[in-house]
């Protein structure tokens, strides 16, 4: 592909007849889903809002739901503004109190179809996660398929509810620049900041809205919001990079102390950029695609979304890249920039050994990668058109049918600045698939998670000497890497249902913001081995709750963290470890572990805090370890060295 600006007017599709392309680019060759506007004419609408008329019919569009200006976002008029605009993080501001807003309840439903397997995993205490459980239909209607955990009966999990909604809003009085002449989107984080909704609106009385589409942002629901903001209205067009487009009357409206330009302004059209897809009978297969930059998709945070499986996440399965059906497919050297699609790259269905190397996500809407298989939950998914899906919902426990991504490896990329819409949004997504490599990465600037594996589906996946920081940045109870497993599936035709081990090894993560864990294993995770990582930060070292298990920390530096462990109850055989861990803590206190038969199994840690003591199961350490063998022996505690001290251990243990 030349050099230069390639404006796509629709998708390039890849098919199995496709199979052995290579497509490689020149340098600077750039493949765009927006239009640059011809015919622009900016007059002064009022004092630094320039307004210019756009010939619809011309520039081939039907609306503007996106502004870039020299490669650059402009940030929708909104209330309360962007200082840095859309590409900058405000943190925790730049939202308005949830509290001073009268949320109208969610809207009653018909019930779901609650179903639940006959798929059992019988290893967590207190039966947490034992059996697959789902619901169709009632509130989840709103999802594509209308299916979801948080649809069945009695969910579990931390903070578990049924999914639901609030179904409108009162704003108070004096909101902003209101009253509006135009309903406003409003964009609500679920109260905790554990993800964010959008929903349109119609007004049915004075600031006073009710929602008529949306909140199928996340899996999880609740009856109120949380902090929001309210954009797309022109009452609030009022800072410095914000632009507002009246579709009544055509016409572009942008805040800028000068006349913006008349050339380099682009509109983001297209959702997908290439779509690669074929079957597990056809794949698309042995496809490269090299030295390409893809830019300029549209927003899809309004499109239908569905719940990949048990964790807290709704997703379009839509990507600027959506390759579905494949083997052996190969991205590299590509850089992916300033794109609204929900996923950068979307590894989607029956997938083997997709490869992407080497390549560079900046300021995107939502998530980097996205990798995500299917079972049959449903008699029909929009994603797979024309098909009738056999067993549902039963065979949403069934992965034995092998579509799902097997052996996708990232490897060698940067990310940074993502999460810009969707604040439920990673570096790298995992659901329903197996054996995935993510090697080698650097990823900072998020909002939630760097790494979020959904599901325990099958596992055998290796995280492995990543560079990751500045994460969590706008929400909560989250870490660098996110893990949950509510769901058993079976594997293959013999009935297993345990995931093989993930192995998270030599990474270095550090959880600056909002801290909770680097390693968060939450709700039912077990088969995990963290090994020789050097761990910034956080709450605790080793954590599991609600039922997880096996769960073996060794060899790991722990840097500054308020207790080295916390874990559940487990049953024999299933205990958590934690071996030849140098845990340098701001408290006295081991932390958790279990110190009753069967005890958590702790052996040859270092611990170091701040006056040279530590206790553990209420114990001075050398108390404890004196009441039995196996009480963490050969641990012992000394005080906190110097910061280039605990610096050169982690290079020695990364060999940085």
């Amino acid at each position: 592909l030349g050099a230069g600006r390639h404006e796509l007017g629709a998708p390039l599709v890849l098919t199995a007849a496709h199979s052995g392309l290579r497509i490689v680019g020149e340098a600077g060759a750039e493949v765009s889903g927006g239009v640059e506007v011809c015919g622009l004419s900016w007059r002064e609408a009022r004092p630094g809002v320039w307004a210019s008329a756009v010939d619809m019919g011309a520039n081939k569009l039907s609306e503007v739901p996106g502004l870039l200006v020299n490669g650059s976002r402009l940030t929708v008029a909104r209330y309360p503004n962007l200082p840095g605009g859309i590409e900058e993080t405000c943190f925790y501001g730049c939202e308005v109190d949830g509290d001073e807003a009268s949320w109208t309840p969610p809207a009653p439903t018909e019930d779901a179809v609650a179903y639940e397997s006959e798929v059992l995993r019988n290893e967590t205490v207190q039966d947490y996660f034992q059996r697959y459980t789902i619901g169709v239909g009632g509130p989840c209607a709103r999802f594509d398929p209308p299916a979801s955990y948080w649809c069945a009966d009695e969910p579990q999990g931390g903070g578990a509810a049924s999914y639901r909604v609030p179904s409108g809003v009162s704003l108070p009085e004096g909101f902003g620049n209101s009253p509006y002449a135009t309903p406003p989107e409003f964009h609500v984080y679920r109260p905790s900041r554990w993800a964010n909704w959008m929903f349109e609106a119609v007004e049915v009385g004075p600031n006073n809205y009710s929602f008529s589409r949306g909140g199928f942002q996340g899996a999880r629901g609740d009856d109120a919001g949380g902090d929001f903001h309210v954009q797309n209205v022109f009452e609030e067009l009022d800072h410095e990079g914000e632009f507002w487009f009246d579709p009544a009357n055509a016409t572009l409206y942008v805040v800028s102390a000068t006349p913006p330009p008349t050339a380099g302004v682009v509109v983001p059209r297209l959702r997908v950029l290439v779509n690669a897809t074929g079957t597990q009978w056809a794949p698309v297969a042995d496809v490269v695609l090299e030295n390409l930059t893809f830019t300029a998709t549209r927003h899809t945070y309004m499109d239908t979304h569905a719940v990949p499986s048990a964790g807290d996440w709704a997703l379009e399965r839509l990507g600027a890249l959506l390759v579905q059906g494949a083997t052996r497919f190969t991205v590299r050297g590509c850089v992916f920039d300033r794109l609204d699609s929900g996923s950068a790259v979307l590894v989607s269905g029956f997938n083997r050994d997709f490869a992407l190397l080497d390549s560079d996500f900046s300021f995107l809407a939502g998530t980097a990668v996205a990798i995500w298989g299917f079972t049959n939950e449903t008699d029909t998914d929009p994603a797979r058109p024309g098909q009738t899906l056999l067993g549902a919902p039963a065979a949403g426990a069934d992965a034995s049918d092998g579509e799902h991504p097997v052996g996708t490896t990232v490897a060698g990329c940067l990310a940074h600045d993502i999460g810009l819409y969707a604040k439920q949004s990673a570096f790298v997504f995992q659901a329903k698939a197996r054996a995935s490599v993510v090697a080698g990465n650097v990823f900072f600037n998020a909002p939630r998670a760097g790494i979020n594996l959904n599901d325990g589906m099958a596992g055998g996946d290796l995280v492995a000497r990543n560079l990751v920081f500045n994460v969590v940045r706008e929400t909560q109870d989250h870490g660098v890497l996110n893990s949950w497993d509510r769901q058993p599936f079976l594997l293959d035709h013999s009935g297993r249902s345990t995931m093989a081990t993930r192995n998270i090894t030599a990474n270095f993560f550090v959880n600056q913001y909002n801290p909770q864990e680097c390693v968060d294993n939450d709700d039912g995770s077990a088969h995990y081995e963290t090994s020789a990582n050097f761990l910034v930060y956080g709450k605790q070292g080793l954590k599991n709750d609600f039922g997880g298990h096996s769960n073996y920390h060794h060899d790991n530096i722990y840097a500054f963290v308020s207790i080295a462990l916390g874990v559940d109850k487990t049953y024999p055989g299933y205990q958590d470890r934690f071996l030849r861990n140098t845990v340098v803590l701001t408290g006295s206190d081991v932390g958790s572990p279990q110190c009753d038969d069967p005890k958590t199994i702790l052996a040859d840690n270092l611990y170091f805090t701040p006056n040279a003591s530590i206790t553990e199961c209420g114990l001075d350490l050398a108390d404890w370890q004196l009441l039995s063998p196996t009480n963490d022996p050969n641990s012992s505690v000394a005080p906190i060295p110097n910061s280039s001290t605990i610096i050169q251990w982690a290079r020695d243990l990364l060999d940085f």
